[in-house]
């Protein structure tokens, strides 16, 4: 898998070598565990997905990670992504709206030892206040338009990377510069699910 990135692209060693140490296949369903290294999407119920390897690293690579930074994930899904932000050395605060998939994703990132990820049964389109401010936010769903208030929990100097678009999006890095000025950078285009507000609890 890790050669299959660097040959799409991807050269930050330190992602490729976090993607390398996560073993992939514990957050996948059982059906599809043999194909868990392969450069793919697969759907992990509830209408989601687990990102392909390739999405993955790309967004890890536009935030950037240093030790220690404080994140927000908005989409926690199968806990793929927060995991690799984890191994990255990173404090992930990790907001999911499919009860179903909190609970999954929390007990397994549990079970497996990533102890500096935390998990929130929330709206991600509200972010996490009351951990704000974050060094960096990453958003794993497509939008329409930039939440505000993902904006305005960043960091000054911190990063927000976030697929925003229709059907197809693109790729944003929003740089807070201060507490008014934003800088956006635009790259590839993506096919994320949609994002979606509000909570889907078990049994609703």
């Amino acid at each position: 898998m890790v050669d299959t990135l660097r040959g799409r692209g991807i050269t930050d060693e330190t992602v490729l070598t976090a993607m390398g140490l996560v073993p992939r296949h514990f957050f996948l369903e059982n059906a599809f565990e043999a194909h868990a290294y392969e450069d793919k999407p697969f759907p992990i119920g509830h209408e989601q997905t687990i990102s392909q390897p390739y999405t993955v690293a790309y967004q890890s690579v536009l935030l950037d990670i240093k030790s220690n930074d404080k994140v927000l994930e908005i989409g926690t899904g199968s806990g793929y992504q927060a995991a690799i932000l984890a191994a990255l050395g990173a404090r992930v605060y990790t907001v999911e709206r499919q009860e179903a998939l909190y609970v999954n994703a929390k007990n397994l990132l549990v079970e497996m030892g990533f102890h500096t990820v935390y998990c929130f049964f929330r709206d991600g389109s509200m972010g996490l206040r009351e951990y704000a401010p974050y060094q960096k936010i990453i958003v794993t769903a497509g939008v329409p338009i930039v939440p505000n208030p993902l904006k305005q929990q960043l960091a000054v100097g911190g990063i927000l990377v976030i697929p925003v678009g229709g059907a197809v999006q693109e790729m944003l890095r929003i740089r807070r510069l201060s507490e008014t000025e934003f800088q956006e950078e635009r790259f590839d285009r993506f096919r994320f699910v949609p994002f979606l507000e509000g909570l889907n609890k078990v049994g609703e």
